[in-house]
């Protein structure tokens, strides 16, 4: 009698062969290999379906798409959606699905109507009320989900929490360790998802006998044990120490290419050769292709063939015509924040920034001067609170609030993304008499968005049960920062929420702190983390209840009036 376990699949994946040899006359659109009970999934000419090893169907039903056999039971793709059958092609349950995986440990993961996956049991039922944003199969009775903000983590078979640690990618456990990935990259977690070393490499592989092939962030490849200590060098690194610290010292190279591109209009005077670019731009001779060329390996740009360029989709972000235009955000770049790292020395003598060369004047004075110079800056901020400001709505819930105050709004951003995000809402955004000047709401929630004018210093012109406070309190010291939770305390009846959107630093790694040294060279504000938070707020009047990571560069802290 044949073995079907000894079977495999034709190089024309038409049939199977047992010994070289056809197993069966038949031939099909396409076979996979067999799974216990002995069954594999084909396709023909009258739909999808199992076969026994003698080619003949295990049952008489017909799918859109068959796959193998694992637990007893097998997913298929009906007419009326996913489901698992048995071997005699019956149905496991009645429920269908838009998508179902294999059964492991007892648990299979399956994606609903309206997308979103969880794991169920070997009856079809849900393991756990939970939803998220996907699910891997479980091993060993832990399995991985991913949330909505991108984190994941790891549960159980009744869909507890193993650990509160959630990462920016994550693997099940092998041998006791799990692969896992946060922003400073990969590395080696326990069952408390606690690191197991202090390391990160670029990617790590699992242990396998208590040592790991890893690639670390120079492109060397070692072996390493459990302790994060190397055994063996595989690779010498492809950039030398020396290579890397050059390309950071050089950095300044790329802002003034792409800050020149944008004064000079070169994308939107694209397609073009070097030739008319200089023509079109009024460059001198030769600089159309220097520039372009500049432009090119900064992945700005790219020849046809022909010696015409275009713009990459990421040099389009620099044509000022762009709906999600950075144009203005690389002329700050450029200009403004590049003269005011200039004296990064001095303001780190004395904690000081430097204040419009002697004139005693604060960052956002010397743009109410400089009207060309405000529109220019509040153009830049809003190309990225668009990007940024339509994931965060979803992480503040507004859910039973009718109205916000948006303290220090800009030109409303954020308040237009929550205004979308909640149909009943209104919003107030307030902010300097210039900044209002040059804002106004679009047609489809203007009706529900008013801007006021008001000093974040000073007594606020309106009330509110809920104020937001968006990328605010890093443009500020301790000292200013407090001064504004104070009016903002003020504004609030007791028990009002507020809602503060900021990087909140993380003290084991340094993400930030570059960020933090360009806000004090702008404005002497800083980034903070969640204990310097806290003692803000606490001061103010504030309990802080929580702190949501997002997949954006800002948390959302909350915090209750008291």
């Amino acid at each position: 009698m044949t073995n079907w376990r000894e079977t495999v699949v034709a190089p024309d994946a038409a049939h199977h062969l047992y010994q070289g040899e056809p197993l069966y006359a038949a031939r099909f659109h396409e076979v996979l290999k067999f799974h216990e009970p002995g069954l594999a999934p084909v396709i023909d000419e009258t739909g999808a379906y199992h076969i026994t090893p003698d080619g003949r169907a295990a049952y008489a039903h017909r799918f859109r798409r068959t796959f193998g056999f694992y637990e007893g039971r097998a997913a298929v793709d009906a007419e009326d959606g996913w489901l698992h059958i048995l071997a005699d092609g019956t149905p496991l349950y009645e429920e269908r699905f838009s998508w179902c995986g294999n059964f492991q440990n007892g648990h299979c993961p399956v994606r609903d109507g309206q997308g979103r996956y969880f794991h169920i049991t070997g009856d079809g039922t849900p393991a756990y009320s939970q939803r998220y944003r996907y699910v891997g199969d479980f091993r060993d009775g832990i399995a991985v989900v991913q949330r909505d903000d991108g984190g994941h983590t790891h549960i159980d078979t009744r869909g507890n929490l193993l650990h509160d640690r959630w990462f920016l990618d994550l693997d099940v456990y092998h041998k006791g360790h799990a692969r896992a990935r946060d922003e400073q990259g990969w590395l080696h977690v326990n069952f408390n998802g606690e690191p197991i070393y202090a390391r990160r490499f670029t990617s790590v592989e699992p242990f396998y006998n208590g040592q790991a092939r890893v690639e670390d962030k120079d492109g060397s490849l070692s072996v390493m044990d459990e302790s994060g200590v190397t055994i063996l060098d595989l690779r010498a690194p492809l950039r030398s120490v020396m290579e890397a610290l050059s390309g950071d010292m050089v950095g300044h190279w790329r802002t003034q290419a792409i800050r020149a591109a944008v004064e000079l209009r070169v994308l939107e005077a694209l397609p073009a050769t070097g030739e008319e670019l200089e023509r079109k731009c009024g460059l001198a001779p030769s600089m159309g292709g220097r520039l372009l060329r500049a432009l090119q390996e900064l992945e700005l740009v790219v020849p046809d063939g022909q010696g015409r360029y275009t713009a990459t989709d990421g040099g389009a972000f620099l044509n000022q015509q762009h709906p999600n235009s950075l144009a203005d955000a690389a002329l700050h770049w450029g200009r403004d924040s590049y003269d005011a790292w200039n004296h990064l020395i001095e303001v780190s003598k004395d904690g000081t920034p430097d204040k419009g060369s002697g004139q005693g004047t604060s960052y956002f004075d010397q743009l109410t001067n400089d009207g060309a110079a405000l529109e220019s800056y509040h153009s830049a901020m809003a190309s990225y609170a668009r990007h940024d400001y339509e994931k965060l709505a979803s992480a503040i819930d507004l859910e039973f609030c009718g109205s916000i105050l948006d303290a220090g709004g800009g030109t409303g951003e954020l308040s237009f993304a929550l205004l979308r995000a909640h149909p009943r809402l209104t919003a107030t955004v307030m902010d300097r008499p210039e900044v209002i000047g040059i804002a106004a709401p679009p047609e489809d929630v203007a009706g529900r968005c008013e801007f006021i004018a008001g000093d974040l210093f000073n007594e606020w012109p309106v009330k509110s049960e809920t104020v937001v406070l968006a990328r605010v309190l890093h443009d500020w010291n301790d000292g200013d920062a407090f001064r504004i939770l104070k009016q903002a305390h003020r504004a609030m009846p007791s028990g009002g929420c507020l809602y503060i959107l900021e990087m909140v630093l993380d003290d084991s790694a340094p993400s930030g702190g570059l960020l933090d040294l360009n806000m004090l060279v702008m404005t002497g504000g800083q980034e903070r983390n969640e204990q310097q938070f806290t003692a803000l707020l606490n001061r103010a009047g504030f309990q802080l209840l929580d702190v949501t990571k997002t997949d954006t560069v800002s948390s959302v802290i909350r915090a209750l009036a008291e």
